[in-house]
């Protein structure tokens, strides 16, 4: 590869150092491992980067990509991996998406409910992460149905287990392993949205963001994505390529 700009490294990686949001509250993309240590498809993109820049990666974890986001406004990060949403957008430049995640409902096994529609009628209430993707998406679709929004994705699912409420949303992958551990629960068929899980940099960091578009679209085409999918255990997501 050619010499990398240094306006490039500025934008990712001021004072040598790549800072790498990885969010846990979707263990699609990251997981704790028994080392302790973050893994992964976003962690190895973060480590794939760090070296093809030739700079020191920090890898900082959080629980809630709404927490991720947050942390956008103390400069915590230069680099993060988050979902594609209109909201975000005005703050953060992305990628095009490296993972395309179903995002649907978890609902007792004897609910009457039995497709996505069936979810937004007046009176059902419904649990999510604060700030998640899906939160996003479905406050701007839903028509009937109230949200309850709680601090993280694993916290709405409690949520809504213990106070009863109609139905828990979130990424399928996870809510299908409630629903395999506890036969009270089940997962709805069908999804109410795809969401495009991308590479993410601060708005206004040009060179960075050209950089990361091509840098995803490279390791698209070499098949990393999807190799490191499989690496972590995900052989039921689908990679744009």
């Amino acid at each position: 590869m050619s010499p990398i700009a240094q306006q490039v490294l500025n934008d990712l990686a001021p004072n040598g150092i790549l800072r790498a949001a990885i969010n846990f509250g979707n263990p699609v993309l990251a997981q704790p491992g028994a080392d302790g240590e973050p893994h992964g498809v976003s962690v190895a993109l973060a480590k794939s980067l760090a070296d093809e820049l030739g700079v020191g990666l920090e890898l900082r974890t959080y629980d809630a990509a709404g927490k991720v986001f947050a942390a956008l406004e103390e400069n915590a990060w230069t680099l993060a991996f988050l979902a594609i949403e209109p909201v975000r957008a005005a703050q953060i430049s992305f990628s095009e998406p490296y993972v395309l995640i179903e995002g649907t409902y978890l609902v007792k096994a004897d609910a009457p409910y039995s497709t996505i529609e069936d979810l937004d009628q007046p009176g059902l209430r419904l649990a999510v992460g604060n700030g998640a993707a899906y939160d996003l998406y479905l406050s701007r679709t839903l028509q009937h149905a109230e949200l309850h929004r709680v601090e993280t994705s694993a916290g709405a699912v409690e949520f809504f287990m213990d106070l009863g409420l109609d139905a828990a949303a979130g990424v399928r992958q996870p809510l299908e392993q409630v629903a395999a551990k506890n036969p009270n629960y089940r997962v709805i068929q069908g999804a109410f949205t795809a969401i495009r899980q991308a590479v993410a940099v601060p708005r206004g960091r040009n060179a960075g963001a050209a950089y990361i578009r091509d840098f995803v679209e490279r390791r698209l085409a070499e098949g990393f994505v999807r190799g490191a999918l499989l690496a972590s255990g995900q052989t039921d997501l689908s990679a744009p390529r």
